[in-house]
């Protein structure tokens, strides 16, 4: 099956797409998202089913939203381009908000180069008295002034900027500009919009630690899909080194090729308070439109708890790091 320019694979792990960009590919050789995928794979879960655990609890809280599993779904700009004309950006919000709703966790949504996609994320996030979370491209000040107002509109709980797309090749060169953010900058953001700030594309020790001096409430471990830097590490390999440096300072979640409910176990296990899944959303909405969000999210609780069981944690906060080998 293919749409556009994605081949909507079983498993999406980087391999058919390649570098294909626009599109879901990865930049240069294309295998940092292959890279992604299979670092979490090489993570090993230990067995241990002495004691009784009962009937484990995957629910968490974060950002003021009691989640069913300690997931959001990443957000997705521009997907006529990426991935096939068969929904615009607000048929696809509508459809991904609505369905995380009704599996109660909380979708992030995307932003793009036609002001369209901001704009009718954050009207979609309204709709549904703020449930969503709005994330902004790095762009210049005084665009993000304009998109910021955006974001308070829809009555989000808190915003995102995924920093990382600084280097996404469609963007270079572009009018408004986008690109690298100070610690002064991005303190700047965090006093404008007066709301949680999350900074997505964190991949080191040093990052995380400016990330957290400018303010941001929570900072996502991410390589953008291996769609802005080639022949980086797989976020899996930064995880740990960032959380031991932050040391709670903040909330830190992850994404970049986590594909099953065991991935989400590992990533917990590594002490990420929450991952990200962005390309299973989209597979799912454009295989089955609303339904898919909701088998999806019901498939990947079952196999986070299945894990919990056999693994021996009764909820979220009993996944330690002895139930994995790395």
């Amino acid at each position: 099956m293919k749409e556009g320019f994605c081949y909507m694979c079983p498993v999406c792990n980087g391999k058919a797409c390649g570098n294909t960009i626009p599109g879901p590919g990865a930049k240069g050789v294309g295998d940092v998202a292959i890279r992604n995928y299979e670092k979490w794979k090489e993570v090993r879960v230990n067995m241990n089913v002495i004691g009784d655990v009962g009937e484990p609890s995957t629910e968490t809280d974060l950002f003021g939203y009691r989640l069913a599993l300690p997931l959001l779904a990443g957000p997705v700009g521009a997907v006529k381009m990426h991935y096939g004309d068969r929904y615009t950006d607000e048929e696809y919000n509508k459809r991904l908000i609505r369905g995380c709703i009704d599996s109660k966790i909380v979708a992030l949504t995307g932003d793009g180069t036609d002001p369209l996609v901001m704009e009718s994320a954050c009207r979609v996030i309204k709709e549904v008295n703020g449930h969503g979370i709005p994330t902004v491209k790095p762009w210049d000040i005084n665009t993000l002034e304009d998109k910021i107002k955006l974001v308070k509109c829809s009555e989000a709980k808190a915003f995102a900027m995924d920093i990382d797309a600084a280097g996404l090749p469609f963007l270079k060169g572009r009018i408004p500009p986008a690109g690298r953010k100070t610690v002064e900058q991005l303190r700047e953001i965090v006093d404008m919009a007066g709301l949680p700030f999350i900074v997505k594309g964190i991949m080191t020790p040093d990052s995380a630690l400016q990330a957290v001096a400018a303010g941001a409430s929570a900072i996502v471990v991410s390589n953008h899909g291996g769609r802005v830097l080639d022949q980086c590490p797989s976020t899996c390999e930064v995880l740990e080194e960032i959380v031991r440096t932050v040391n709670g300072k903040c909330k830190i979640l992850v994404d970049g090729g986590l594909r099953d409910g065991l991935d989400i176990f590992k990533a917990i296990a590594m002490g990420a308070d929450a991952v990200l899944m962005a390309r299973p959303f989209v597979n799912a909405i454009y295989r089955n439109e609303d339904e898919g969000v909701l088998n999806l999210v019901e498939k990947l609780k079952g196999e986070l708890k299945d894990a919990m069981t056999m693994c021996g944690a009764t909820d979220i906060s009993g996944i330690k790091r002895s139930m994995i080998r790395v």
